[in-house]
């Protein structure tokens, strides 16, 4: 579970308000009809609002930064390693820090695309040509891990992770990033 801090409470504090003050006005109608559709309108919205608000406020107060990240690739078990540093910049503790790590494959990062890069057989194709021991070969690889759990303001954690890295990726483009929450 995230951690709140205390934005969170303030935000939700401004929408309890808000709430409270809805269903006071809905109360006060004297058409049943309206006041239930009242009471439904005020309570999906400050719901939408309570949980868009968790969002934003995680946004805005909890940074991490990824530093000294490496990589390394273990080709008798086709398996790559990546090793970092994530770091709490910000001033509110951080629940769960996840690393994303996006693999692309040659093709795709140069520029030097094919049509059959790109073409992923679906619908009657894929039921014909699937018969014919054919392997779909996917040119992207995205993979999210949680690297660092209940980091307080300006703590570091050093990560490893590991995945199965596909034998047929050459030259391969990578996209790392982290993320608070």
């Amino acid at each position: 579970m995230t951690l709140l801090n205390i934005w969170h409470y303030v935000v939700l504090g401004i929408i309890l308000l808000i709430f409270i003050g809805g269903v006071v006005a809905s109360l006060k109608q004297s058409d049943a009809k309206m006041k239930y559709s009242m009471l439904f309108s005020i309570t999906l919205i400050t719901l939408f609002l309570a949980v868009f608000s968790v969002f934003v406020v995680d946004k805005y107060t909890k940074k991490v930064t990824l530093s000294k990240m490496k990589n390394k690739r273990l080709l008798s078990t086709e398996k790559i390693i990546y090793t970092g540093i994530v770091t709490n910049v910000g001033n509110y503790p951080i629940g769960q820090v996840t690393f994303d790590i996006k693999l692309v494959n040659k093709g795709h990062a140069t520029g030097n695309v094919k049509g059959g890069n790109f073409y992923k057989p679906s619908g009657i194709v894929a039921f014909f040509s699937g018969g014919f021991n054919r392997s779909d070969k996917p040119q992207t690889i995205e993979k999210k891990f949680i690297v660092a759990k209940n980091l307080k303001p300006g703590q570091s954690t050093p990560f490893r992770v590991y995945f199965g890295y596909p034998p047929y990726f050459s030259s391969t483009a990578q996209f790392a990033k982290v993320w608070g929450h």
